[in-house]
């Protein structure tokens, strides 16, 4: 998929996901979570070829800017939306899948000092809420839901709504619409 495609598919995930987004353009000029996503893409192409120091320096640069930092040698998927983006640390083996929301304050964390996958493994179409805190290399499953602060050290399974701290994981709501909201639970 070319860079200009790429950039397209961003700006309509980002206008779905915000209700906020009112035009394509304001989109593209004013979304930090978006501007950090595309600077990840060089810094992590970079990273990919070799070329670390560069590729910590651009990083570096959008944490700056943004106030998001991800590290280049995370793996992130196509249509990734961050919205607000202030303070969302995604660290080095993390991986995150297509579809996946964050908003404001999310950490994808490492808890251990080894050179072993220490982040988590996000899967498609995941939400996680503002200031949640998922630690280790944990699996968060296809479609599951990250409640607002919520502190995740386990894997939550496909589908599952996980709240609290540390966090506990509810299924089977009534009603898929009843998932939409992880706030539901608190």
């Amino acid at each position: 998929m070319g860079a200009v495609a790429t950039v397209r598919e961003d700006v309509a995930a980002a206008r779905r996901r915000d209700p906020a987004a009112t035009d394509d353009l304001s989109v593209v000029l004013t979304s930090p979570g978006l501007h950090a996503i595309w600077t990840y893409r060089v810094a992590n192409r970079l990273w990919e070829r070799g070329a670390r120091l560069p590729a910590r320096i651009i990083a570096q640069g959008a944490r700056s800017v943004t106030g998001v930092e991800i590290h280049p040698g995370a793996t992130i998927g196509r249509r990734f939306f961050i919205d607000h983006g202030m303070g969302v640390v995604i660290g080095e083996t993390s991986e995150v899948g297509d579809d996946v929301m964050l908003y404001h304050g999310v950490t994808l964390g490492g808890r251990s000092m080894e050179r072993t996958k220490r982040h988590p493994t996000v899967e498609d179409g995941v939400t996680i809420g503002a200031g949640a805190r998922v630690i280790g290399p944990v699996v968060i499953g296809q479609g599951a839901q990250i409640g607002a602060n919520a502190v995740v050290v386990r894997d939550v399974p496909d589908g599952a709504t996980a709240v609290g701290v540390p966090a506990k994981v509810r299924t089977g709501a009534a009603h898929p619409e009843h998932q939409v909201d992880p706030a539901i639970w608190i």
